[in-house]
């Protein structure tokens, strides 16, 4: 009888510790609005790498191109598409810029259904098939006969006479980046099609 009477003293302590804790650990409901949920979201779209600012060191090709008055449709894709944390890597990264007279060059309409958010995968492929690993310059790049892009397809590579043709996209000047180079394309490169 007195085993019971001192287990007993050792199983109740246990049990109301048990009970506390599990109280603790109950899953809390959130009761925040919609709208916070939405703003919440709208703040993690701007986090990651992209938006840390540093005016000290060598400007990667994300800022290149957002400094550039030539390239704010090629900067409103790459936001549409949420890739800007993929620009400010490390790298080494080449991207091929192409201007804003280069996406106006595309049939009236293509611009603007691009950006729109159903067509957010397609616009991402187009973009990622103007990256490459890797920070050649134009002269160097005249060894090439393809190149490997970030979209997993190939593009071709030519050369006329001193120019560069990347994707049928002439290169028409090129700027070092901290992360690599960003050399400016005179139309846009559009992947071939499976």
């Amino acid at each position: 009888m007195k085993a019971i009477f001192q287990l007993k003293f050792l199983i109740y302590p246990l049990l109301l510790i048990f009970f506390v804790v599990g109280c603790k650990n109950e899953p809390k409901t959130d009761n925040s609005s919609v709208s916070e949920t939405t703003n919440d979201t709208e703040a993690n779209k701007e986090k990651g790498q992209a938006f840390i600012e540093d005016d000290g060191s060598t400007p990667n090709v994300l800022q290149i191109a957002i400094g550039s008055p030539d390239h704010t449709t090629l900067v409103a894709a790459v936001q549409a598409a949420n890739l800007e944390n993929a620009l400010v890597n490390a790298g080494p990264l080449m991207v091929f810029a192409p201007t804003n007279a280069a996406f106006d060059a595309l049939p009236a309409g293509t611009v603007e259904n691009l950006l729109k958010p159903e067509n957010k995968d397609a616009l991402a492929n187009i973009l990622k098939h103007h990256v490459t690993a890797g920070n050649y310059s134009k002269d160097f790049l005249k060894r090439f006969k393809k190149l490997g892009q970030a979209n997993d397809q190939n593009t071709i590579v030519e050369v006329k006479g001193e120019d560069v043709y990347v994707g049928g996209a002439k290169i028409i000047a090129s700027v070092l980046a901290g992360n690599g180079i960003v050399h400016v394309v005179d139309k846009v490169i559009l992947p071939p099609s499976e």
